[in-house]
């Protein structure tokens, strides 16, 4: 038989686990709910299982011109907003160069050394 540090059966904590759980469940199942409020429309979930397939317009696009276009007209270029997220993504690669290049510098020469 299993005992707990207190002296209580783990079978006892087990059994009135279980009891609490079903009288919570009896409790809630009998909840009738107000006059005037509603339930949920599934709006959200809707939204998200009902989403528009864009995935033959997204084709197109990327296919316009046809795939193997090379250096003159890449793939991921194509579509509205490409270019805003290149700028940002190489913006903050060459920052991290910048900083990264300046680090080493000092390193090696030993300058910017807090005494």
């Amino acid at each position: 038989h299993l005992k707990s540090g207190n002296g209580t059966s783990i079978i006892k904590i087990i059994s009135a686990t279980m009891f609490a759980a079903q009288s919570a469940r009896l409790v809630t199942r009998n909840v009738v709910v107000p006059a005037g409020r509603q339930q949920q429309k599934r709006g959200f979930i809707n939204w998200l299982t009902n989403y528009p397939d864009k995935v033959m317009e997204t084709k197109r696009i990327q296919q316009a011109g046809g795939t193997c276009q090379g250096e003159y007209n890449p793939t991921w270029l194509k579509q509205p907003g490409d270019n805003i997220t290149l700028m940002i993504g190489a913006g903050l690669c060459g920052y991290g160069l910048i900083l990264s290049s300046m680090g080493m510098y000092k390193l090696a020469t030993g300058k910017g050394k807090k005494d």
